[in-house]
């Protein structure tokens, strides 16, 4: 029998951390959670203003096509039907988002899609590569020279810092062309936003467990290693293992909020802005996530950056230098008892339901041993 204090520490409240530590305490476990933040709930916390609840780090959106999934987070809160359809703006005109045909009307003006698809196939077949080698080239390769030079070009170096052909092909493996009027920016069955945000969510997955906020692991490194018989991680993998094998590269974000005195600034939740001279990449306007016919409204500019140690990580740089640091550390991992989930551990982009999901396969694993 173990005399640790224990079953589990688990280094970071967000999606991972949550899920395993709730499963962990439905069969008895004792969890400890920690975070560095001084609120729960990584990236997916919100905060209310002016009775608006704002997604604190960015706009979140619940979707999947897994019923087992979308079943689970509907045990701790109840979710809307919100259904998510932003538009770019590009040099001041308004496109729908996903590629569709209300996109190529605007672009155009044809209605037919098989007039759609034979000006985007023979866009293809001027400018597309057999083998691309970078995100330019497959990015033309996917859907021609317009649509990438109008909506992708300037958002995509805006977003990730860099020229389109030093940014791996891989990043765009397939960008979602819809031939019908249809809007919404997802093709998965569930979609939805929890009612009144997703603290609820958080809070149902750690109720009755043990808690710490404002509570670094690396600062009392040598304690947190001994009070548990198994570590959960969830922070930077090369943080870790004090980067052995160099620091993994990430981009930033910063988000700039302002509480506007209208109803209605852009009467959409989402507006991305294409141009390279704009700094920020989107607007979030968040009453719009619920439907709220507030007074007032609450925006956000989110703007990319690159990455230091001092600034949140955000989306991992998933080219080849990169993943061949990960997969060093990822061999490292596996001679360890240590359970590394989620984003910044697996260096991978999730969503969130694929977050839960790793979480919950990841427990089924070790309970299994």
């Amino acid at each position: 029998m173990s005399t640790k204090e224990y079953d589990f520490l688990i280094v970071g409240s967000g999606l991972f951390g949550s899920v395993f530590a709730y499963e962990a305490n439905k069969i008895g476990k004792k969890c400890l959670v920690i975070d560095s933040r001084k609120n729960l709930g990584g990236n997916v916390y919100c905060e209310k203003m002016e009775d608006i609840t704002v997604h604190k780090y960015g706009p979140h959106i619940f979707h999947t096509n897994d019923k087992k999934i979308w079943d689970y987070v509907n045990q701790f809160v109840s979710f809307n039907n919100y259904i998510h359809t932003p538009v770019s703006n590009s040099n001041g005109n308004l496109y729908n988002l996903p590629f569709n045909m209300n996109t190529f009307k605007q672009l155009w003006g044809v209605e037919s899609p098989e007039k759609a698809i034979e000006i985007i196939n023979n866009q293809i077949n001027e400018f597309g590569f057999k083998n691309p080698k970078n995100l330019e080239q497959q990015a033309l390769s996917l859907v021609g020279k317009d649509l990438y030079l109008l909506l992708i070009k300037q958002f995509t170096e805006k977003q990730w810092g860099r020229k389109a052909e030093n940014l791996p092909a891989s990043i765009i493996k397939r960008l979602p062309v819809r031939f019908t009027f249809d809007n919404n920016y997802f093709n998965d069955k569930y979609q939805g936003i929890p009612i009144g945000g997703y603290n609820k969510l958080i809070e149902g997955l750690l109720k009755g467990i043990e808690v710490k906020t404002n509570c670094n692991f690396f600062d009392d490194r040598a304690y947190f290693e001994t009070i548990s018989d198994c570590i959960v991680f969830t922070g930077k993998i090369d943080e870790y293992y004090n980067f052995k094998y160099g620091k993994l590269e990430y981009r930033s974000l910063r988000f700039e909020t302002e509480l506007l005195d209208v109803k209605d600034f852009q009467s959409n939740a989402m507006v991305n802005y294409n141009d390279a001279n704009i700094p920020y990449t989107r607007i979030i306007e968040h009453k719009h996530f619920e439907f709220g016919e507030q007074p007032t409204t609450i925006i956000t500019k989110e703007f990319p950056e690159e990455w230091s140690t001092k600034k949140e990580a955000f989306y991992p740089i998933n080219d080849e230098k990169n993943n061949s640091s990960y997969l060093k550390y990822k061999k490292l991992s596996k001679n360890s008892n240590v359970i590394f989930g989620g984003r910044l551990a697996e260096y991978k982009y999730y969503d969130m339901h694929q977050v839960i999901a790793s979480a919950l396969n990841k427990f089924k694993k070790k309970n299994a041993l």
